[in-house]
């Protein structure tokens, strides 16, 4: 559920270069900003790992680490919830031609449960094309009444 006109939200939006240093950049903001809301370890744990599986997409799959594409992030902390966004640079993809990790004949390959792992951890998984070109993905997990 992208946020909504009238939703009071702390937003940080930041564009970071197609570096795996901005992997780890991302990943402690965003970590940062689940501690402040109150999010439990557990959940930290899940929302860091979906958070850089994702930015490692966009730097490697999306942008190919080329210096001259950005990846483009934006961290909303509501109430109730966090939301990511991700957005790379590069030619986009389609998510249901990524082949099945759980599959047998994928079992033993080196990469590609990322998808998997991000839509497990997370709430809501969403991709869209940005325009002109490129991938944005939305990343949200609400934060339970404990």
């Amino acid at each position: 559920m992208p946020a909504t006109d009238g939703e009071d939200s702390n937003r940080v939006k930041l564009q970071l270069q197609s570096t795996l240093d901005s992997v780890d950049t991302a990943e402690q903001l965003v970590l940062e900003a689940a501690r402040q809301m109150g999010f439990d370890e557990d959940d930290q744990h899940r929302i860091g790992v979906a958070v850089r599986e994702s930015m490692i997409n966009a730097v490697a799959h999306g942008n190919r680490y080329n210096v001259h594409k950005s990846v483009h992030l934006a961290v909303d902390s509501f109430r109730d919830r966090l939301e990511v966004r991700i957005g790379d640079e590069g030619n986009g993809f389609d998510p249901a031609a990524v082949p099945d990790p759980v599959a047998a004949e994928n079992l033993l390959r080196q990469s590609g449960r990322g998808l998997l792992m991000i839509q497990a951890f997370m709430d809501e998984f969403l991709v869209r094309r940005r325009e002109p070109r490129g991938t944005e993905i939305t990343l949200v997990k609400r934060l339970s009444a404990h």
